[in-house]
């Protein structure tokens, strides 16, 4: 669940790779060099760019590499980066030491770099569980919940925040429960390149960033184009499940679902949704409804 802006298609968008930073254990050796300065040198202008060009591709290559050994990679599609706008903006906070543990010791058995490379097998990847796909956890507190209170279905939780991967490993493991797998990157690579059709029982966003300035709702996930990718890879009958506590935004999702030919309202007033009981109330939900923000759930049956 995403507790927090993140933060699952045009020029203008954030060069997102370029933004992670160099992966821990990395000097300051590592960035670009600087072109050489002062009043004399025998450095030609080639030579100059030369080892700028070659200082570019260490830091290219250390941003691809895993911050931690063995765990999510720093930009997993690598050559399938698009100049596209993004519903999300990575962000780099700390990991403490208990997740970056959780990170190394969990991440090669139940965790997964969105490549675009592969189509992934969810039955193996879930021993034969039905599996829903949720877009955006945060800390991880709520999938962890949800995954240990329904051990039958399996939860592929996708997210770019590092401590909230190893966050939801470690609180995972703690629990016992084996059915949820955590993906690093982007959904829309996942949805589009990574998905089998007719693969998903079910897709979950919760509390997705609402980007709320005017100019900036073209980076909001729930729109038809992603729509047209969510209803191919979900099974006839699965529940794409929203929840949000910003009321513009729960308007757009009502409207863009509901005027979607692959998807059905299951309120029957055409409207919002109760909140199922199996969706927990979160700490971060609670903060917004001590603030008197109004959370609607959406709840549409893929047709």
């Amino acid at each position: 669940m995403s507790e927090q802006p993140l933060n699952p298609t045009s020029a203008d968008a954030p060069a997102d790779a370029a933004s992670d930073q160099a992966p821990a254990g990395s000097t300051a050796a590592d960035a670009p060099a600087a072109a050489p300065t002062g009043p004399a040198t025998d450095v030609t202008a080639d030579e100059v760019a030369a080892l700028r060009a070659a200082s570019f591709e260490r830091a290219r290559r250390l941003r691809m590499e895993p911050r931690f050994p063995g765990g999510p990679a720093a930009d997993p599609a690598g050559s399938h980066h698009e100049r596209r706008i993004r519903s999300f903006q990575p962000r780099r906070s700390r990991v403490t030491t208990g997740q970056q543990e959780a990170l190394e010791r969990l991440w090669p058995k139940w965790g997964l770099d969105i490549d675009g490379k592969r189509v992934l097998d969810l039955a193996e990847l879930f021993d034969g569980l039905p599996v829903v796909l949720e877009i955006g956890f945060g800390m991880g507190e709520a999938t962890a919940q949800m995954a240990a209170d329904d051990p039958g279905t399996g939860i592929l939780a996708v997210d770019v925040h590092t401590p909230g991967q190893g966050n939801l490993l470690g609180l995972a493991d703690k629990a016992g429960s084996t059915n949820v797998r955590v993906a690093n990157g982007d959904a829309v690579i996942l949805l589009r390149e990574m998905l089998a059709p007719e693969s998903l029982d079910g897709l979950r966003v919760y509390f997705p960033d609402p980007w709320p300035k005017a100019r900036h709702h073209k980076r909001r996930l729930i729109q038809p184009e992603f729509l047209d990718l969510v209803a191919p890879v979900l099974k006839p009958g699965a529940i794409v499940h929203c929840a949000t506590d910003w009321e513009p935004y729960a308007e757009q999702m009502l409207e863009v679902l509901t005027a979607h030919p692959r998807f059905a309202n299951t309120a029957a007033d055409g409207g919002y949704a109760p909140r199922p009981a199996f969706r927990p109330l979160t700490r971060f939900e609670g903060q917004g409804l001590d603030k008197g923000h109004v959370v609607h759930d959406l709840l549409f049956a893929r047709v």
